[in-house]
């Protein structure tokens, strides 16, 4: 029998976080030979039928050399190996739920904890994709401690930035931070320049996302200097990638203009049409922020139609506003139409997609926390970044715009600081239409809620107010606050509401309306929308109506 398990080398490239977050389609596999021997073996499991579907795995250039069993092999090892391969199999085939199913089913038969790692970090990445942070966390905190016992710092930075991937996706980039500064220590205690790369990389991203461009743009410099130093071409254009958007957080416009058109080649000729249009939508913004106009128009253009071909409303949506500001002053009609296409976009994404799903399918190219580089294991490592934190820029940069327009915001939430906190503690008096926010579901419908299940409601809720209060709102910045993540955050709300977390902040925007309409008349129903964390009125009028039945001009009307 030549048993075996992942060496450190491959464990090392199973590991290594490079520049590119990548993705791809899924191919079917329904009835691909590695299945069929999979299912062999689950109906009769014996060496021979192991050592079969093995062939497979080496065939799917998994495995880096042939695996055989004799005959007299101990079944539990067999089972830890087949099913710790099939984990990896899926994960390739990103069938993440079944990659789960086996990797759980092998780590307990791994009689060595040290012989362990390899599938605590399959199960690590494998819940990162599955937005399942806590469980992510869990097994890769294991993982770690087998490194450490280990004394490998080159193993012991490779665990650091999983764990500061994993952060990161649950958009905690604080809680990142202290493992990607550890990370690079050893990787340095290592002398591994390729992994230091990566890791001031990922800590560009981590301080990037803090708010602090000047210290993130210190490491993707020094991510880049490594690469070029080392001969790493390909992703030295990925460093520059990062860094257009790091200078365009700081505003430094015509760097990030030159930067990108210096990487724009590199990126077509890489044939990846998601991130080319990521790309022209930063072009365009670079050349928007110094109003060239005119110019920014042909990028947008192109990008919109990217995204439109590839059916990606979440990137789509900042070409079409790229292209109503571009165009509003040269061509009015068709900014309008951008402007719809924007909205309909919008209002798509809020209504129709969890926060789970805008982490999956963003795509930014030059955040490469999961993707493998290695020519012989394929395995490809995807870590979710919450296109939310995108979608709060756009409301961000838009309440900016709005708050030039109407400097008496500030007077006027100054005036409503009083009923604002008087509103918090009717949340916790709510009508019969939201008692079940406030009950069990097993005790009666009027009855409130005890202990730690109305002490969670309550944080939610004031929580919630105040990030309506910031005039930006979305379920991961709550769970995110709450100190869970997304996941967490949904079970425990359900169990107690029956609410998903969208529609409970639904709910508490649309009480904040009519609170404001009952009492404050000298607003107007702009400024409402925007007290109640809506961009624009439309929006605002629509999801009124779809909660009383009424616009709101048309329940002022009635109140009267």
């Amino acid at each position: 029998m030549q048993a075996y398990s992942r060496s450190r080398s491959t464990r090392t490239l199973m590991t290594l976080f490079v520049a590119i977050l990548f993705f791809s389609t899924s191919a079917k596999a329904d009835d691909t030979p590695a299945e069929q021997a999979l299912a062999q073996f689950n109906e009769s499991r014996s060496a021979q039928t192991a050592n079969r579907f093995l062939e497979q795995m080496l065939k799917e250039e998994l495995i880096e050399k042939p695996i055989r069993f004799a005959g007299n092999t101990p079944l539990d090892t067999i089972q830890q190996q087949v099913w710790y391969w099939a984990g990896e199999y899926f994960y390739a085939q990103q069938r993440y739920d079944q990659a789960a199913e086996y990797a759980e089913k092998a780590l307990p038969l791994f009689k060595d904890k040290s012989a362990s790692s390899d599938c605590l970090n399959l199960l690590a990445i494998t819940y990162i994709r599955l937005s399942d942070f806590s469980k992510a966390a869990h097994y890769a905190k294991q993982c770690y401690a087998i490194d450490e016992a280990s004394g490998d710092a080159d193993m012991m930075s490779s665990s650091l930035n999983t764990l500061a991937a994993i952060y990161m996706g649950a958009n905690q980039p604080k809680e990142a931070e202290q493992y990607v500064l550890k990370g690079i220590e050893k990787a340095q205690q290592a002398n591994n320049p390729t992994r230091r790369a990566v890791l001031q990389a990922m800590a560009s991203e981590v301080y990037h996302a803090l708010g602090n461009d000047q210290e993130a743009l210190k490491h993707i410099d020094e991510a880049y200097r490594l690469d070029k130093d080392n001969g790493h071409e390909e992703r030295a254009n990925v460093r520059l990638a990062q860094k257009a958007s790091v200078l365009l957080g700081l505003h430094q416009y015509g760097e990030a203009e030159q930067v990108l058109r210096q990487v724009m080649p590199f990126i077509r000729k890489s044939g990846d049409m998601q991130s080319l249009g990521i790309a022209l939508n930063k072009l365009g913004m670079a050349l928007l922020s110094q109003k060239r106009e005119t110019e920014a128009v042909p990028f947008y253009r192109e990008a919109a139609s990217i995204f439109t071909k590839l059916g990606d409303p979440y990137n789509e949506v900042h070409a079409r506003r790229g292209l109503y500001e571009s165009l509003w002053k040269s061509d009015p009609d068709e900014a309008k139409h951008q402007l719809d296409r924007f909205n309909d976009l919008k209002d798509s994404i809020y209504n129709n997609v969890s926060a789970e799903s805008l982490a999956r399918y963003n795509a930014e190219f030059g955040n490469d926390w999961l993707k493998v580089e290695n020519h012989e294991v394929r395995t490809r490592l995807v870590t979710a970044i919450i296109l939310a934190v995108a979608l709060a820029l756009l409301a961000a940069a838009i309440w900016w715009a709005m708050r030039r327009r109407h400097r008496k915001q500030e007077a006027i939430n100054e005036k409503l600081t009083t009923d604002i906190d008087e509103l918090r503690e009717n949340y916790r008096k709510l009508n019969v239409q939201y008692d079940k926010a406030l009950t069990t579901q097993n005790d009666s419908d009027n009855e409130e809620l005890k202990g730690a299940d109305r002490e969670f409601i309550e944080k939610s809720v004031n929580i919630i107010n105040e990030l309506i209060n910031d005039g930006q709102i979305d379920a991961a910045t709550v769970a995110g606050r709450m100190g869970m993540s997304l996941f967490q955050f949904r079970q425990r709300l359900n169990s107690i509401t029956d609410e998903t977390p969208q529609s409970f902040i639904q709910i508490i925007r649309m009480r904040r309306a009519r609170h404001l309409l009952d009492n404050h008349r000298e607003l107007n129903i702009s400024e409402i929308a925007r007290l109640c964390a809506y961009n624009d009125t439309p929006n605002f009028t629509r999801a009124f109506k779809n909660t009383f039945g009424l616009t709101p001009t048309q329940y002022l009307e009635k109140q009267n």
